[in-house]
């Protein structure tokens, strides 16, 4: 294993600051690209050294890049509902081009970039792999960032002669996350979540996620990429499973289809005339009525 510094982008985050936590307690000389004192308390705090930069900053990632055999770009923005998604859109597609420009004049040996799952596109009803086609539309702002910012990416690491491995994590779950999936579970639990569409939806627990990040930088092919997910299931199953645990909850109104899409674009009216981004929208509904089955057989092996 490299001597070599690693930079960690993201590294506040909950899927970055896991993997800088790992890399920490693997002894790596380690950085992470901070943009304010509180990030920087926080890295500090559980082991790297923090370096003040911006993903849209190239010159700022030169610089933390330097004398860095590795790159972890884990930094990206997550989020649905968006009036106005152009800010996620930059970071998620000008900053990993931003990273590997960079790396490649600082000579750094490898970039890994964290993706998402949403970026493979699968057609409704199938399974995605690496290799499945692409829809050739996208349920969301979210998904069409991660898609290009991705194929950026790869395109720039072979233009530049850099090796660029992408992981492509399905809905990471564990300790800590709040968001996201992760709260409507806890939602459902709680008693406070009205109502369900049944759909389907593949979770990777947060240290898989980890152990894929690492694995990605050893024997990760350069200009592929890999799934990460560990399980399929259905909220008809999760509903069972957290029942079984906490019994809870008691009952579920489970919503029809054509309902949940009325609701996803009057939710999406209300915030607009509010001018407040709120939780449902016609996207998210898009996305979640869509489902998600895949297959991280690829990275397993």
């Amino acid at each position: 294993m490299s001597v070599d510094p690693v930079l960690l982008t993201g590294g506040t985050g909950f899927v970055g600051g896991a993997l800088l936590q790992r890399l920490a307690a693997e002894g790596r000389p380690l950085r992470s690209l901070v943009r304010t004192d509180a990030a920087a308390d926080a890295v500090s705090a559980l082991g790297a050294t923090p370096v003040r930069g911006d993903v849209l900053d190239e010159r700022s990632l030169r610089e933390a890049i330097s004398g860095c055999a590795s790159v972890f770009h884990v930094a990206g923005v997550n989020a649905m509902c968006r009036r106005d998604p152009s800010a996620m859109v930059r970071t998620n597609v000008e900053g990993p081009a931003n990273v590997i420009r960079a790396a490649a004049v600082a000579g750094a040996g490898r970039v890994v970039v964290t993706s998402s799952a949403a970026a493979i596109g699968e057609a409704r009803g199938t399974v995605g792999r690496e290799d499945s086609p692409h829809r050739g539309s996208y349920l969301s702002s979210y998904e069409r960032s991660k898609h290009l910012g991705e194929r950026n990416a790869l395109a720039l690491g072979r233009k530049l002669g850099l090796d660029v491995v992408c992981v492509n994590p399905a809905s990471v779950q564990g300790p800590g996350r709040v968001e996201g999936t992760a709260r409507l579970l806890l939602e459902l639990v709680r008693g406070r979540l009205p109502a369900l569409v049944d759909t389907t939806i593949s979770i990777v627990d947060v240290a898989d996620c980890t152990e894929g990040h690492l694995l990605a930088e050893r024997r990760g092919v350069a200009g592929e990429r890999y799934v990460l997910s560990g399980a399929t299931v259905t909220t008809r199953e999760a509903v069972a499973l957290v029942r079984s645990l906490w019994g809870r909850p008691d009952r579920v109104r489970w919503i029809p289809l054509s309902l949940a899409r009325a609701g996803g674009a009057g939710a999406e009216m209300v915030g607009r005339l509010l001018r407040r981004d709120l939780p449902v929208c016609r996207e998210a509904v898009r996305t979640l009525l869509h489902g998600h089955r895949y297959d991280g057989s690829r990275a397993e092996r």
